[in-house]
């Protein structure tokens, strides 16, 4: 691909992509004085630090989640906004809940409001699905593995929330009983669940 040397074919890149992050830009080897001019004319929009869109660009709800993405590429969403992205709860969380390896910084960002948690090892690797949002890939961990971190945290988000959150896997069968147990063990959540599979019909 050839690197875009004039102002049109950044703006045909923000077109095609949804969000321009300013490293990439600078990684095509252009410099942080284009985007200044222009977001200065009003042809690009600053919707996070060294994020930028077209201005008038329609948000979607995970416009924060997909800025978040753009910025720090290693987090993978979990807990509460796992439980959002895959309609596993009605509640808003106030803070976008992302995992981060063990020994990670806590990204400092403008917005969105970040919870960071360190996850280890399979913990932090196994798990992971994509979706799309503002042409952006997410990383969040699917059904079975969210619903184990809810256990597994439970003392962060509330073990009713844990229990709402298997329940409604299960009733909704965006997951099974198998792909559950599997997720236990690699959180080592395996004997905290064990009762409440059971008492749902799901015994290992």
């Amino acid at each position: 691909m050839t690197p875009p040397t004039n102002p049109q074919q950044v703006l045909d890149l923000a077109r095609q992509n949804g969000l321009l992050r300013a490293s990439q830009m600078q990684a095509l080897g252009i410099g942080r004085v284009v985007l200044t001019r222009l977001t200065a004319s009003g042809q690009l929009e600053r919707v996070g630090r060294g994020v930028y869109r077209l201005p008038g660009t329609q948000a979607s709800e995970h416009e924060s989640l997909a800025t978040l993405a753009v910025r720090v590429p290693q987090a993978v969403f979990c807990l509460l906004t796992a439980l959002q992205l895959h309609g596993l709860t009605t509640q808003l969380p106030r803070q976008v809940w992302i995992a981060m390896p063990q020994g990670s910084h806590a990204p400092t960002l403008d917005y969105p409001p970040v919870k960071m948690v360190q996850f280890s090892g399979d913990a932090y690797s196994q798990g992971v699905e994509t979706i799309h949002a503002e042409q952006v890939p997410l990383r969040v961990y699917g059904v079975a593995k969210t619903v184990a971190d809810c256990f597994k945290h439970r003392n962060k988000i509330g073990l009713d929330v844990a229990l709402e959150a298997l329940k409604d896997a299960l009733g909704s069968r965006k997951t099974s009983a198998d792909e559950l147990w599997r997720y236990a063990k690699v959180c080592r959540v395996a004997n905290v669940m064990r009762p409440y599979l059971e008492a749902l019909g799901h015994g290992a």
